[in-house]
């Protein structure tokens, strides 16, 4: 059974993209999911991220501080300016552009640790990198947003502060103290825990998808355009950035991944509760998470592909030349 979840959770694009698909032309099918649900919603995602994670963590961050650093930095540097480039270049209505550029001041998501593994990258980092980034968010997030969409509209750091403590500090700190202290109930939770994940960010985005159909049919092209090249940067950058600093090809790889995939459902929580006068401040965010679950996939499975063709070289053929040289050291050793 617990292969039947994990195959299902790592399905994650496929669902976001046919829930996505399916809203723009039957939104009464996902809209009911909204309001306060999709608060609880991504609670529920969060605490499923805390579960995952223990106080002991902490301390090997210190054991891997400079590519944790490095990924953190590039996170919060990277994708912000990027996401205020693109939505300048675009010229995208007001509303879109505060979205876009909110989701891109947003931590990593935990779909990164599922494609860092299937791209043979270091998951064990990648959840380092997940756990930093998503705490240090409650700082970097408002004070970013405040920074590069205050040209847009005013933005209430402190409201947007508040929420992000909210919606990411509590969750994840009674996930990580159910962990400790019931052990056996997470252990019960944890096989099914990466499914009910992935089907609630899919609710989340197809009901924020569902809600502004028309608008996003009207706007399709430069709006899908600018959430791609958002995040097809992150992955690019990030991994330029890792290997100017020489850093090993499998941590280059984690970094590229976590600076692509954005949190994109705190993205849209923080867009609803923070921009309540913007309708379509949340749909970017609704986009971003089947852009980036898809980019990612391809990245993963061309790094797998890159992987396997490097170990296949790597493994030396039992060639004529490679018998002589055995030959030959065999009697060598008869000769002495």
């Amino acid at each position: 059974m617990s292969r039947l979840f994990n195959l299902l959770a790592n399905l994650f694009p496929f669902w976001v993209l046919i829930f996505s698909g399916l809203a723009l032309f039957f939104p009464a099918w996902f809209t009911w999911f909204s309001g306060s649900m999709i608060v609880w919603g991504l609670a529920v995602i969060m605490i499923g991220m805390g579960i995952t994670l223990s106080f002991e963590d902490f301390h090997r961050v210190t054991r891997s501080a400079r590519p944790v650093l490095i990924g953190i930095a590039a996170q919060f540097a990277v994708m912000p300016l990027l996401g205020w480039a693109i939505a300048s270049a675009f010229a995208l209505e007001t509303q879109l552009a505060v979205g876009l550029i909110l989701v891109a001041c947003c931590p990593g998501g935990t779909a990164s640790n599922v494609v860092s593994y299937i791209a043979r990258a270091d998951v064990a980092l990648s959840v380092l990198m997940t756990m930093c980034s998503t705490f240090a968010a409650v700082i970097m997030t408002p004070l970013l947003t405040r920074w590069l969409a205050g040209a847009y509209v005013p933005v209430d750091a402190w409201s947007l502060f508040f929420n992000t403590l909210q919606v990411v500090v509590l969750p994840v700190t009674l996930g990580m103290l159910l962990n400790r202290y019931t052990p056996r109930l997470v252990q019960a939770v944890m096989p099914v825990a990466p499914l009910v994940s992935v089907i609630v960010i899919a609710l989340i985005c197809a009901s924020i998808i569902g809600a502004n159909a028309g608008t996003i049919r009207d706007s399709a092209l430069p709006l899908l355009s600018a959430v791609a090249l958002l995040h097809l940067g992150g992955f690019t950058l990030g991994y330029v950035m890792a290997r100017l600093l020489k850093l090993e090809e499998r941590v280059c790889r984690t970094i590229s991944i976590e600076v692509g995939m954005q949190n994109s459902g705190l993205g849209a929580v923080l867009a609803r509760s923070s921009f309540a006068q913007m309708a379509l401040a949340p749909v970017p965010s609704a986009i971003s998470a089947s852009f980036h679950s898809i980019i990612g996939s391809l990245f993963a499975a061309w790094w797998r592909l890159k992987s396997a063709e490097r170990s296949a070289l790597n493994t030396e053929p039992d060639t004529g030349e490679k018998r002589d040289e055995i030959a030959a050291e065999l009697s060598k050793r008869s000769a002495e």
